[in-house]
């Protein structure tokens, strides 16, 4: 019996026919075919600007140095999120202050952020997790008053909706994410957006060691040997390629027919769920989510979760714990300074279902089996 993944991304042929095309070029660095995408994507999300990185992790860093967060700042996080998130703010020399998150989304609200808003409070970085559009205008309305940036981490988020409009649209600066546990996947990679065009020149300079003119650009100009570049801050080696952008591209057009097979099978997984007692996750009154992470609350008199992944791998079934809480990991562990009940409630409790664009309906009712057997 093969065993049924919890993710495949939905690559194929048009996608290697593309990576060939970039390597065929003789141009596999950051160059046209990155240009190109970053103007696709920004388009797509409805973004002013967009600029291409190497992961998301490395956009939150660019983003939180944009917003001008350095040593000494705090940054209010939800814990509930990959430890990229808590990273990245430490990267810059600021501390994570982890805030508790809504049980029924897993994403920070305002009255979440609210009691940890300090003078040294710099920016807030709100997380569209699993997918699940964050009440973004909400915490902006509490922070932005105060001076404080809101950045949305939006890594989960591509193809998601937030009050009618595409996710990380209503930011002023946004992250996302192309591993391959997202919908839309470069291999690695992700994206930054702004509204501020000065803010994007900047971060492009910062992706590429500081340079004040690419090596795509230097190459592309008449007498471009003669071109000479200044690096006037230190920058970073954050550059994405265009073999990766070549990919992107193609992945971008297929984004809509992801987003809605992945819905459908969500829904067809409430059906046949709904009596289980915890829950499936589900769309927010404020949008609709992509379901990058399809995830289920276990019931309170469920087996242990270790022992519920077990019995499904036995069965065949790939399924993997929920979302990780930061504040328990070894670097920030004892660092949390109110209580996180929800975060720990689902950190604990919940489990992320096998849900890709080329699941059969004959695998979900394998799924669905085995999770009511491994239950009890």
């Amino acid at each position: 019996m093969s065993t049924i993944p919890v993710m495949i991304p939905w690559l194929g042929e048009e996608e290697a026919e593309a990576a060939a095309a970039a390597v065929r070029s003789g141009w596999v660095a950051q160059g046209p075919r990155v240009a190109e995408f970053e103007q696709a994507f920004a388009a797509s999300v409805g973004a002013e600007h967009a600029v291409a990185v190497s992961s998301c992790t490395a956009a939150l860093h660019l983003a939180l140095i944009g917003a001008g967060v350095g040593p000494g700042d705090e940054v209010v996080v939800p814990s509930l999120s990959f430890i990229a998130t808590a990273n990245a703010v430490t990267y810059v020399g600021a501390t994570p202050v982890f805030a508790d998150v809504d049980a029924a989304t897993g994403n920070l609200t305002a009255a979440t952020v609210a009691p940890l808003l300090t003078e040294r409070t710099r920016a807030v970085i709100a997380v569209d997790q699993g997918g699940v559009p964050v009440d973004l205008e909400a915490i902006q309305e509490l922070a932005e008053p105060l001076g404080i940036t809101v950045v949305e981490d939006a890594a989960c988020g591509a193809g998601s909706t937030y009050r009618g409009r595409p996710v990380g649209a209503a930011a002023e600066i946004a992250a996302y994410s192309f591993h391959p546990r997202k919908l839309l996947t470069t291999g690695e990679g992700g994206m930054v957006t702004c509204r501020d065009g000065e803010l994007a020149a900047r971060l492009r300079r910062l992706r590429e060691h500081g340079m004040s003119v690419s090596a795509a650009d230097r190459h592309a100009a008449a007498g471009g040997a003669s071109v000479v570049e200044t690096y006037d801050e230190i920058g970073f080696n954050h550059r994405m390629t265009d073999i990766q952008a070549a990919i992107g591209l193609v992945q971008l057009r297929k984004l809509p027919a992801m987003v809605a097979r992945r819905r459908e099978l969500a829904a067809r997984y409430r059906e046949l769920l709904g009596d289980l007692a915890g829950g499936l996750v589900a769309d927010p009154e404020h949008g609709t989510g992509n379901f990058q992470a399809c995830w289920l609350l276990l019931p309170e008199d469920a087996p242990d979760r270790t022992v519920v992944l077990a019995r499904l791998a036995e069965r065949g079934v790939s399924a993997r714990r929920g979302i990780m809480a930061a504040h328990l990991e070894t670097p920030y562990k004892g660092t949390a300074r109110v209580p996180l009940p929800a975060t720990e409630l689902i950190t604990g409790r919940s489990l992320i279902l096998p849900l890709f664009h080329t699941l059969t309906e004959q695998q979900q009712d394998r799924v669905v089996a085995a999770l009511r057997d491994a239950v009890g």
